[in-house]
């Protein structure tokens, strides 16, 4: 101690004041990220007597889980177990305690859809952002797991040390350094894994490369047929027919209104580097004591919304949104038709920008819902019974810690992708081809978001990129999907940006698999240190036989 005090007042003097190095801290797992997955993977590595360290870049745990997704994109409940299906448990548990019932009493509370929980299940699958942040963090205060806010890795050549194959520490753009026996990498970017130098892909493979039919550009209108039944393509989430592109109506010399492309959108099948749109699913209210009303964002330009009110004045007649009901009065309200919460197209640069160009363009996402909201609720332009309804809205005093009412974390569908020995594709999704070393099941459609906009050949603004398909039913996801290639590294797992193709990746990224796949992440890395093996020559059999004992659900 009296070592390092002298240390800091030399460099006092001296001025020779840089960022200090902290000395390397140990652990068995270090995890890069505090998503749902890696959430899951600490409970996990602290149940098998693991010491574990948990780093969110922000202040905040649980990703989408704690960010506004509390409408649970499932497809089929049975295929969750493990953890994922504990925390579901949890958060009925919570919600069984009248004391958490403010705005509304237990029994007013109406969920539905897919997630409707019926009577006599031992789970729920609809909350309250800070629900899940309470029940996160009971789960997690039961463990033995240190847990470091605010701290982004350095992505320099600095930021991870390895050995060969494999990685002996990371370090922060703070310092400080954490060294470790195993890693993982559960951010929604995949940063630690591309500094590692791990393969990796961002946007859309053609539908050539893995033999797929619904990847790379998706302009097709009428849909597509997958084994004979129609599947809803870029017709849904579009606009109405007769939307004019430019500035001036009928006069390309004025050019195109925002967030257009210029040129078409390239041919179908074809691949490109462009990502599926993001946005903030955001946690509304209509409760008056709770309401933060829509306010006009400052540098508010119509034009922004031309697109919007076009829409409308050319027949649409319908809400832009999702608007499903959580408990106390509250709302997941997400992306729905032509002009909707997605900032489409404007986000492409953001799997590899910086930290500070990625925090720009969550901000340009969040300027421009707010613009979107306000002139839902209250443009002069908008139908009468859009107004009337939309302005009952506003977000929550209660749920984030900003005046506004917003969340941080924007929802990022995808980003970058691992490439290592295995691929999850399309033909997985459809149980064309089986992955026979299971870590968890996949239930939900192929879902990609609109990826951008454009002219048509008729003059006329199109999405593209909508593709909703439906799978065979629940399917295996593969150990080798969430490791990396032979050669790259040995201790280091990826369970949110995992192998997976653009399409293959739309059905699987959904926060219970993101939770499932920490887990068993975790039980690996586990059983690996257990036996002193790199994690590509664990067998398969001593993995499932675990796998199977803490719950998870493989077939």
């Amino acid at each position: 101690m009296h070592y390092l005090i002298l240390s800091l007042l030399f460099l006092l003097v001296t001025g020779n004041v840089q960022p200090t190095m902290a000395q390397g801290e140990s652990y068995d797992l270090v995890i890069y990220g505090g998503t749902s997955a890696g959430v899951a993977a600490a409970i996990q590595a602290s149940r098998m007597d693991k010491s574990v360290v948990l780093i969110e870049p922000s202040h905040r745990l649980g990703g989408l889980t704690t960010g506004g997704l509390g409408q649970t994109d499932i497809g089929n409940k049975q295929a969750i177990g493990g953890i994922s299906r504990e925390f579901y448990q949890n958060i009925r548990k919570h919600y069984e305690n009248s004391a958490n019932w403010k705005w509304q009493s237990r029994q007013e509370y109406q969920d539905g859809g897919q997630t409707r929980t019926v009577e006599g299940e031992e789970a729920m699958w609809t909350f309250e952002p800070s629900a899940a942040l309470e029940v996160y963090q009971l789960m997690i205060d039961a463990e033995d797991i240190d847990i470091v806010y605010n701290e982004r890795l350095d992505r320099s050549a600095r930021g991870v040390t390895k050995s060969g194959q494999k990685i002996q520490s990371i370090t922060m753009e703070s310092g400080k350094t954490f060294s470790g026996k195993m890693f993982m990498d559960a951010t929604y970017e995949g940063d630690l894994m591309a500094t590692a130098g791990i393969s990796y892909t961002v946007g859309r493979e053609s539908n050539e490369e893995y033999g797929e039919t619904v990847n790379g550009v998706q302009a097709n209108h009428w849909g597509i047929t997958l084994k004979g039944k129609p599947s809803l393509n870029a017709a849904n989430h579009n606009f109405v027919p007769g939307v004019d592109p430019y500035v001036e109506k009928g006069n390309p010399s004025s050019g195109l209104l925002p967030y257009i492309i210029e040129g078409g959108p390239g041919i179908d099948g074809t691949g490109d580097k462009k990502v599926q749109a993001y946005g903030f699913r955001m946690c509304l209210t209509d409760h008056p004591e709770n309401r933060i009303p829509f306010e006009k964002p400052p540098g508010y330009d119509t034009l922004n919304y031309e697109l919007l009110f076009r829409n409308y004045e050319a027949g649409e007649t319908r809400l832009p949104w999702i608007n499903s009901a959580m408990p106390n009065r509250k709302t997941d309200t997400n992306n729905n038709h032509g002009f909707s919460t997605d900032f489409t197209g404007q986000n492409h640069d953001y799997p590899e920008a910086s930290y500070e160009e990625r925090e720009k363009i969550v901000e340009a996402h969040r300027q421009y819902q707010k613009g979107l909201m306000w002139s839902l609720a209250y443009h002069p332009r908008m139908p009468e019974k859009i107004r009337n309804v939309v302005s009952q809205w506003g977000t929550c005093k209660d749920e984030f810690a900003r005046e506004d009412g917003w969340q941080n974390q924007l929802y990022i569908r995808e980003a970058r992708r691992m490439v290592s020995d295995y691929v999850m594709t399309q033909h997985h999704c459809e149980g064309l081809e089986i992955a026979e070393d299971a870590v968890g099941l996949a239930a939900y459609g192929m879902d990609s978001h609109n990826i951008q906009r454009y002219v048509d050949h008729n003059g006329y603004v199109q999405n593209e990129g909508n593709v909703q398909a439906s799978v065979q039913g629940p399917y295996p996801i593969s150990y080798q999907s969430i490791i990396p290639k032979k050669g790259e590294a040995n201790n280091l797992f990826v369970p949110v940006c995992l192998s997976a193709t653009h399409i293959g990746f739309g059905s699987i990224r959904m926060e219970p698999v993101f939770m499932v796949l920490g887990q068993s992440a975790a039980i690996a890395a586990s059983l690996s240190i257990d036996h002193d093996l790199t994690i590509q020559e664990l067998p398969y059999e001593q993995l499932k036989s675990a796998l199977i004992a803490q719950k998870q659900r493989l077939e």
